[in-house]
């Protein structure tokens, strides 16, 4: 599947004084705050980390409170669909009019009957609603089947995909893997192969910046962007 990258950063994360005996479960309580959150540095969603702090010693900011800068180096799994970008997903609602489906657990897609390609038709089979191929009978999209399609654009704001199955190498992943239709992706670089790179905090965080420095405050707050939806 596209859109899973590796990422490296390095930050410097603000952390109260009344925490210096805690750094490290301040920086990781702090950092937690933007897992499964769309961050505009990255220009995707983080997904899971690896950090380390190189050092035992940190800049202390002027000002009424003196927080103390932590450096930090780490490692991001990152979420970032594009145009053209090929996904997968489960459908989990199936209607005449658009295909629902959920990429990775967490981030909606909806294909309209518009971006359905014609030999797919809607039909009820045992009580249910179906998209069956005209061409390839064995060739059926339900709910609970895992597909490929492909991304038309993203809302960042709701993490939200609007998706399309008009390319002839998407649809149900089953019936493709039987007929040898590949995605074109790299399929030695599986989610569950990248996250064997980038491994979890057994309780807390996730860490945040691109090619440069990142600065959080102690409140785990930073910006944001709020709006574009890709086209």
């Amino acid at each position: 599947m596209d859109g899973l990258t590796v990422a490296e950063a390095d930050l410097v994360v603000y952390v109260h004084p009344s925490k210096a005996n805690k750094v490290r479960h301040a920086v990781l309580r702090q950092l937690s705050s933007l897992l499964f959150t769309y961050d505009e540095i990255f220009d995707g969603v983080i997904l899971a980390y690896e950090i380390d702090i190189p050092g035992e010693h940190a800049k202390i900011l002027s000002g009424l409170i003196p927080y103390f800068g932590v450096k930090v180096k780490a490692n991001l799994l990152i979420f970032s669909p594009r145009p053209d970008m090929l996904l997968e997903g489960k459908v989990v609602k199936l209607g005449k009019e658009s295909i629902h489906v959920i990429v990775l657990g967490f981030s909606s897609a909806a294909i309209m009957l518009e971006d359905i390609r014609e030999e797919f038709r809607y039909k009820i089979k045992h009580g249910a609603g179906v998209f069956a191929s005209s061409s390839h009978k064995r060739h059926v999209i339900k709910t609970g089947s895992m597909i490929r399609f492909l991304v038309k654009s993203l809302d960042e704001e709701i993490l939200h995909i609007s998706g399309s199955l008009v390319p002839p190498h998407t649809g149900c992943i089953r019936w493709l893997s039987r007929h040898g239709i590949e995605d074109g992706s790299h399929p030695d670089r599986s989610l569950k192969e990248l996250k064997k790179d980038v491994k979890r905090e057994p309780q807390e965080g996730i860490t945040h910046s691109a090619q440069g420095e990142k600065f959080l405050n102690q409140t785990g707050t930073h910006n944001k962007s709020r709006k574009r939806a890709r086209e």
